[in-house]
């Protein structure tokens, strides 16, 4: 079903690779971003062929590079995430989770995984991004997350979110609205995930 809200990005969110423990093993990642650019103070980040300004990976192999140079979420899913880290005892029922706590560049209401396909275009008023993959969720989101079925939850959910590659770089600032210019549409973001997990099972 698609999403009835408008396409804006609420929130632009960077982070550099810092030391978390995961049972009892010093790890290094970049999932935990923070908001650089609301709604109420929309600064503008330069967007790069290899990223936002300010954000880095901790590891390359399986974030960054050209073609997951950007990570997108739908901000559509929050509430469900609220929801099960709750019932999971991983936050207080009703806390907002913060922009970024998906581990996403970009928080942004509009499109959906079923919505969007390999190669669709998102035209913002100064940079392009082009959809390329579903996000696949790993150990280090699910110790974010705070909870131990936070990796199937997303697999059995679909709410993946999506990786873009950098088409023309520019700037970019919370608040602005985007274009989708369709590619050629032959797999939808939903149907990659829901593949790749199968796959993986």
């Amino acid at each position: 079903m698609p999403s009835l809200q408008p396409r804006q990005l609420l929130s632009i969110n960077v982070a550099t690779p810092s030391p978390i423990t995961i049972e009892g093993r010093q790890i290094m990642t970049a999932i935990g971003k923070r908001a650089v650019s609301t709604l109420a103070d929309p600064q503008r980040v330069v967007v790069r062929p290899l990223g936002l300004q300010g954000d880095d990976q901790a590891d390359t192999s399986v974030h960054g590079g050209l073609s997951k140079a950007v990570y997108a979420y739908p901000h559509e899913h929050y509430t469900f995430w609220q929801t099960v880290r709750a019932q999971a005892q991983a936050q207080n029922w009703g806390a907002p989770l913060p922009h970024g706590m998906l581990g996403e560049n970009l928080t942004l209401t509009g499109l959906l995984e079923g919505d969007v396909f390999v190669g669709d275009v998102l035209q913002f008023p100064d940079c392009t991004l082009a959809i390329s993959e579903p996000r696949r969720p790993c150990y280090k989101f699910q110790a974010v997350m705070g909870f131990k079925q936070a990796v199937k939850m997303m697999a059995q959910s679909g709410y993946c979110g999506f990786y873009l590659t950098v088409r023309q770089p520019g700037t970019i600032a919370a608040g602005e609205s985007y274009d989708v210019i369709p590619g050629a549409r032959e797999v939808s973001i939903a149907e990659l995930f829901k593949a790749r997990m199968q796959r993986s099972d």
